[in-house]
Parts: C-alpha cells; sequence; structure tokens
C-alpha cells in the first residue's frame, strides 16, 4: 500500500521550489486556499516514521500525520535540495532521525517560531 506525506506551502517555501520540477506537482486544496506537496511513501518508510513518532498516525486518506514540526521542517528542506517528491527525500531525513527527534522533543516543551529569511 501507498501512504502520503503532505508538505503545506506558504509564500516562502514556494520561493524555495519555484522553477524546480517539483513546482510542477503542487496541488491546490480547500478551494485553492492552500497550496500541497504529496510524498509518497511505501509500507516500510511508513513503518519507520510510526516507529520513531509516538504522535504519528495514518489518517483515513492513508496520509502519515501527526508527526512532529522539526520532522515537517527537514522534510520541506530535502525536497528543496533534491527537488524531488521520491522516496529518496524521506530516505534522507530518516537518516537524521536522532537529530530531528531532539528537535522535536524540544516542541513539547516550547513550539519555536519558523525560521524565516529575509532579502
Amino acid at each position: 500500500m501507498e501512504y502520503i506525506l503532505e508538505v503545506f506551502l506558504d509564500d516562502y517555501r514556494l520561493s524555495k521550489i519555484k522553477g524546480s520540477p517539483v513546482e510542477n506537482q503542487i496541488e491546490a486544496v480547500f478551494g485553492g486556499e492552500l497550496k500541497v506537496l504529496r510524498v509518497k511513501v511505501g509500507e516500510e518508510l511508513k513503518n519507520e516514521i510510526l516507529k520513531a513518532f509516538e504522535t504519528a498516525r495514518i489518517d483515513s486518506r492513508a496520509c502519515i500525520t501527526d508527526t512532529p514540526v522539526a520532522f515537517k521542517r527537514a522534510l520541506f528542506e530535502e525536497i528543496a535540495k533534491q527537488k524531488s517528491l521520491g522516496e529518496g527525500v524521506v530516505k534522507a531525513v530518516l537518516a537524521r532521525i536522532e537529530e530531528i527527534k531532539e528537535l522535536a522533543a524540544k516542541e513539547s516543551e516550547y513550539l519555536p517560531p519558523p525560521d524565516i529569511e529575509t532579502d
């Protein structure tokens, strides 16, 4: 079975993937109000994600949800870096899972503001 990780996009994230092959894979949801990228993963990667984060779950759409902000941020960074939505981006994030879990643990104490770069 195939599972989906959704990455929601704001203007900053849209600018980071503008002109890349990933830009063509952006989908509009909620009446076009939100933009999202969908990364599809198989059973093995789904299990690794669920094992790594106790809050993660599978919803009725086969989406992996309730992952920490640190994981979502790292996933987008890897998408922007690799210019891909393939399983390789998830594998690269999972290779850094201990670092991401440390950042995620801090989220329960304090949710950090997003990193916003200004030009």
